[in-house]
């Protein structure tokens, strides 16, 4: 995990590294030195919650990116059975950047979606980074539109930096496979449960984020462009992606506080990356919570509370006479 630190768990991890040194200290020597070592715990205790306690929203935007955290499979593999992958969207081929398929949520069949990263470069670039392009939108719908027919809930995994940017991506439809997938989502008449478990870039991650219940883990981002990306922007400088992610509200705690999300799912201390086993349980608690509730409710008015859910998001006004949001 060393090799993987962020600069911030440098204590932790010094610390984490002296008690180790102890202990094989101890059994080399024979020295009893329990004493030493349990007090070095308790203040390892004490520094990690004073540490990931208190996250600035640079920290979090760095744990959301953490080479080892958790994608879209790893949760797939943990919290559903039988899970059969589909592929391609009929019309072009198949984006390895979206994952979906079919499968059992405590035996219940349903249709699970997600963006999907790469674990090291190889496959980063057999997943386009997670970056889909419209292939993998019109993936995404099929399915979507496959469990509206057989009466499937469908939830969704949240993780992109934002949809491909490529100029082939441009001229097979981006932005129109975006656009399609927000209006059928709006319109679906099965329960839809979305989740951002990293990054929730901008129009990429909105494309799978039109859901009745929209939820974050406590250490990932949703927002409109990324901290460089807006840093660029405003400043001329990305390299203060810190000050604009400090200024954007896109982590989960500000978000709900904003009204934008149902809820924050807490994570593992130090990340989800941490203990896969225990976030993928925090997860499944708040599915099965969100099915008991969105499972009372007839077709017609999920689609009502959807639209009524969004529709309330922000504040507008008029200007020159035009309703605008303001």
């Amino acid at each position: 995990m060393a090799d993987h630190q962020l600069p911030f768990e440098k204590p932790i991890i010094e610390l984490r590294n002296k008690i180790t040194e102890l202990k094989e200290f101890t059994n080399e020597k024979g020295i009893d030195l329990s004493g030493e070592i349990e007090k070095l715990e308790g203040r390892l205790e004490q520094l990690e919650k004073d540490i990931y306690g208190n996250l600035t929203p640079w920290e979090r935007v760095q744990i959301a990116r953490h080479t080892k955290r958790p994608t879209t499979n790893d949760y797939i593999n943990r919290l559903f059975t039988d899970f059969m992958e589909l592929h391609g969207d009929r019309l072009y081929g198949d984006d390895k950047a979206i994952v979906g398929g079919i499968g059992k949520f405590n035996g219940v069949p349903v249709t699970v979606i997600g963006h999907q990263r790469g674990k090291d470069t190889k496959e980063n670039i057999k997943r386009n980074f997670g970056m889909p392009r419209p292939e993998g939108y019109r993936k995404a719908l099929r399915l979507m539109k496959q469990a509206e027919k057989f009466s499937r809930p469908v939830i969704c995994f949240i993780d992109t930096k934002g949809a491909d940017p490529g100029i082939e991506s441009e001229e097979r439809g981006q932005s129109e496979a975006i656009a399609r997938n927000l209006l059928e989502m709006a319109g679906l008449k099965v329960p839809i449960i979305c989740i951002v478990i990293g990054e929730g870039g901008s129009g990429g991650a909105l494309a799978l984020g039109v859901g009745d219940k929209i939820y974050m883990l406590e250490n990932s981002t949703y927002s409109v462009i990324s901290p460089e990306g807006a840093a660029a922007l405003l400043w001329k400088d990305s390299s203060q992606a810190r000050r604009a992610a400090e200024t954007m509200k896109i982590t989960a705690p500000d978000l709900s506080n904003l009204d934008l999300i149902d809820g924050v799912i807490p994570e593992v201390r130090g990340g989800a990356h941490r203990n896969v086993d225990e976030q993928a349980a925090n997860i499944r608690q708040i599915i099965e919570s969100s099915f008991d509730e969105l499972g009372k409710l007839g077709k017609e008015e999920l689609v009502s509370q959807r639209y009524n859910k969004f529709k309330k998001i922000g504040e507008y006004g008029s200007v020159n006479g035009i309703n605008t949001m303001v």
